[in-house]
């Protein structure tokens, strides 16, 4: 399912069905979806605690099928995995990547950092020449902190 969805937002980098079973099993502390009335999965979003810094959540990838978008559920998805991790992990910052040109994401970061009364701050994480074969546009990590849950 979560393949599905990350495939049919035509923005993700698409991983392969594997590796989003893995993540389910491997992850699912620090990921959630969202299902509608009816059950159906309509949204997720992945992430980790990074292990150098264990009170920061990576963000990996967030997704909301086209049926449900612009009904707050990719912010709330964010709300609720923060809260989440925050209780049992602890949690100071957030990061994500964002490739430029992709407004939505940056609408939904910069609010969710509005929200919380946190900093978003900017830079390259990985540059377009730094992945293979070309064709990737950079990735911006934006990080955004402190929170205080």
């Amino acid at each position: 399912m979560l393949w599905r969805l990350a495939r049919d937002s035509r923005t993700l980098d698409l991983n392969s069905a594997y590796s989003y079973l893995l993540w389910c099993r491997d992850f699912s502390g620090t990921s959630a979806v969202a299902r509608d009335s009816s059950g159906r999965t309509v949204g997720f979003v992945s992430g980790y605690l990074r292990p150098e810094r264990p009170g920061t959540l990576l963000v990996w990838q967030i997704a909301v099928d086209e049926s449900a978008r612009g009904l707050g559920v990719a912010g709330a998805l964010l709300d609720g995995l923060s809260a989440r991790v925050a209780a049992e992990h602890g949690l100071s910052s957030l990061e994500t990547t964002i490739s430029p040109g992709n407004l939505a994401s940056e609408r939904l970061f910069t609010s969710y950092a509005a929200r919380h009364g946190a900093t978003l701050t900017r830079e390259v994480l990985f540059a377009a020449e730094q992945f293979p074969g070309g064709g990737h546009a950079p990735e911006v990590l934006h990080r955004i902190e402190p929170l205080d849950f």
